[in-house]
C-alpha cells in the first residue's frame, strides 16, 4: 500500500475543493452575504492548508495499482465531504455536523437528499454551493484532478475505473488524462449550454446557474421550497430534456462529437434507456388520468418529468408522486432501482448492467433446452466477457446485502416499512425523495444521527459502485503485504 501516495493526491483533492469554494464565496459576495462569504473563506482556508501539508513532499514512488486506486477515490470522497460540510456549520444554517455532512454528501453524491424543511434560509451563497457540489459530484471529482494532474501515467485508470460508474470503463482516447479532458469539456459545454437555454426560458440567471447544475450532476437539489413546481411549464419540459440527456453515456456525446453518428445512433443501453422512459411515462399518464380531471397533455407533462427524474435518479419533482395510485409507485420504484446509463452522470444499478443480467438470464434457460448450445452475450454488438459477467453478478450480490443491512439498521427509528425501503432505495441509489415520510414534499430530518450516517454511507456506496467504499472498511486493505 502507497500511503505516501494516498495522502499526496488527497491533498491535491482537498486543494481543488478550496479552489472550487471560491465560485460559491463570489456568489456570497454579489448578494452581500458577509456571513455566508466568511463561511465558505473558513471551509475553503481549512481545506486548502490541510491540502498543503499532503503535498509539501511528492512521494518518491508514484506507481500506484488497484487497490490504492479504489482506497484514493473513497478516502477523498470523504475527505471532501468532511470539510465540504463546515460552511453550513460554521454558518448555523445547518447547526448539527452531522446533518451538514449528510447534507453535503448528498450534494457531492448528486442524491438531493436533504434534512431542511425550507431551503431557502442557507441564502444565495450557501444555495450555490450546495448545488454546485452536484456538478463537482456528477462527472467525478477525481476525474477533475486527471484533467489538471499526471499523478502516476498508465496508473490513472485504477483511479478511472474506481470512480466512473457502470460495469466497465475504457479509455476513449489513448492516455487517461486525455479522457478525463474530453469528458469534462463535453460536460462543461453542456451545462453552459443549458444555462443559457434555462436563462431565455424564464428563468433568473441564479436559478438557472443551479438548475444547471442539478440537471447536470443529476442532483436534485432546490433553490426554493416549492421545488420545481414554480417554474412554467415550458422550463419544466426543458429541464426534463437535460435531466434525460445527462443520463446517456457520455460515450455516445463524444462520438457525436467526432462525427461517428451511426455508432452514435447504435448505442443498445441509449435505445433501451429511451424506451424504458417512454413505455413507464406512457403507462404512468395513463394511470393517474383520472386524479387529474382526464387532462392528457397535464399528465403525460408530469409523467415524463418524473420518470426522467428517477430514472437518472435526479430527484426534481413537479407534484407529490407518493399520491398516485399503487401501480405507478412500482414502476417508479423500478426505475429508481434500474438508473440511468453507464457513464453517465446518473445513478441506481446502470441499464447496462440489467441487460446484461436479462440477457444471463436467457443465455442459462437456452442451455438449459439446448445443453451443447454456445452462446455468447453480446452489448453494443460487442461481445461480454465472462469477467464482466461476473462482475456484475457480484455487484448485485453485493448490491442486496447493503441493501437489507441498511434497511435493518435504520429500522430502530420510528418510520413504518415503506418510508424506511424507499429511504434506503433513494440514497443508495442517489435519487433523493423516495417515498412515505421521505417522500418528495418531505425530508430526512427526523432521523436519527445512525441512521443519518447509515444513509450517508448508503449514498457513497452508491456513488461510487459499493467497491471503493467496502473496501477501506476491510483490514487486509490496508495490509503491507497484501
Amino acid at each position: 500500500m502507497n500511503i505516501n501516495m494516498i495522502i499526496y493526491v488527497l491533498g491535491w483533492v482537498l486543494q481543488l475543493e478550496a479552489a472550487l469554494m471560491l465560485l460559491p464565496m463570489g456568489c456570497a459576495l454579489i448578494y452581500k452575504e458577509i456571513w455566508a462569504f466568511t463561511a465558505l473563506g473558513i471551509g475553503a482556508i481549512i481545506a486548502f492548508l490541510i491540502g498543503t501539508l499532503g503535498t509539501l513532499i511528492k512521494p518518491r514512488r508514484t506507481a500506484y495499482y488497484v487497490r490504492e486506486g479504489f482506497v484514493i477515490c473513497a478516502l477523498s470522497w470523504v475527505v471532501m465531504s468532511l470539510i465540504g460540510a463546515l460552511p453550513f456549520y460554521i454558518s448555523g444554517t445547518i447547526p448539527h455536523y452531522i446533518d451538514a455532512v449528510f447534507e453535503i454528501v448528498s450534494g457531492f453524491t448528486t442524491t438531493g437528499a436533504s434534512i431542511l424543511g425550507e431551503v431557502e434560509h442557507l441564502g444565495k451563497g450557501l444555495l450555490f454551493w450546495r448545488s454546485f457540489s452536484h456538478w463537482v459530484g456528477g462527472m467525478g471529482v477525481l476525474v477533475l484532478v486527471l484533467t489538471i494532474l499526471p499523478l502516476g501515467g498508465g496508473y490513472n485508470m485504477m483511479i478511472m475505473k474506481a470512480e466512473s460508474p457502470g460495469p466497465d470503463v475504457s479509455k476513449m482516447v489513448p492516455r487517461v488524462a486525455d479522457t478525463a479532458k474530453a469528458l469534462y469539456k463535453i460536460y462543461f459545454w453542456l451545462t453552459v449550454a443549458w444555462v443559457v437555454i434555462f436563462f431565455f426560458s424564464g428563468m433568473s440567471l441564479f436559478d438557472s446557474l443551479c438548475i444547471a447544475f442539478g440537471s447536470a450532476g443529476t442532483g436534485g437539489f432546490a433553490v426554493r421550497n416549492s421545488g420545481m413546481a414554480d417554474y412554467s411549464m415550458f422550463s419544466q419540459v426543458l429541464i426534463t430534456v437535460a435531466m434525460l440527456m445527462y443520463g446517456v453515456n457520455f460515450n455516445v456525446y463524444y462520438l457525436v462529437q467526432k462525427r461517428k453518428f451511426k455508432d452514435a445512433l447504435n448505442c443498445e443501453e441509449a435505445r433501451v434507456y429511451l424506451g424504458i422512459v417512454f413505455a413507464s411515462a406512457v403507462f404512468i399518464a395513463l394511470n393517474i388520468m383520472k386524479m387529474y380531471g382526464g387532462d392528457i397533455l397535464y399528465t403525460l407533462h408530469h409523467s415524463f418529468f418524473t420518470v426522467a427524474s428517477l430514472i437518472t435518479t435526479t430527484g426534481f419533482s413537479t407534484l407529490d408522486f407518493d399520491t398516485w395510485p399503487e401501480a405507478s409507485k412500482m414502476i417508479l420504484l423500478f426505475l429508481m432501482y434500474c438508473g440511468a446509463c453507464a457513464g453517465s452522470t446518473g445513478g441506481g444499478i446502470k441499464v447496462s448492467r440489467v441487460i446484461i443480467l436479462f440477457k444471463e438470464i436467457g443465455k442459462e434457460l437456452l442451455v438449459l433446452i439446448h445443453p451443447e448450445a454456445v452462446r455468447h452475450i453480446r452489448l453494443e454488438g460487442k461481445r461480454i466477457e465472462q469477467s464482466v459477467v461476473t462482475s456484475v453478478n457480484c455487484y448485485l450480490i453485493m448490491y442486496i446485502l447493503i441493501f437489507i443491512v441498511s434497511v435493518f439498521g435504520i429500522s430502530f427509528d420510528k418510520f413504518d416499512f415503506v418510508t424506511n425501503f424507499s429511504a434506503v432505495a433513494a440514497t443508495f441509489n442517489n435519487i433523493g425523495p423516495g417515498l412515505g415520510a421521505v417522500g418528495p414534499v418531505c425530508n430526512y430530518a427526523e432521523y436519527s444521527d445512525i441512521s443519518k450516517i447509515i444513509l450517508t454511507i448508503d449514498m457513497l456506496a452508491g456513488r461510487l459502485e459499493i467497491l471503493p467504499v467496502m473496501l477501506i472498511f476491510m483490514p487486509k486493505t490496508w495490509h503491507k503485504n497484501n
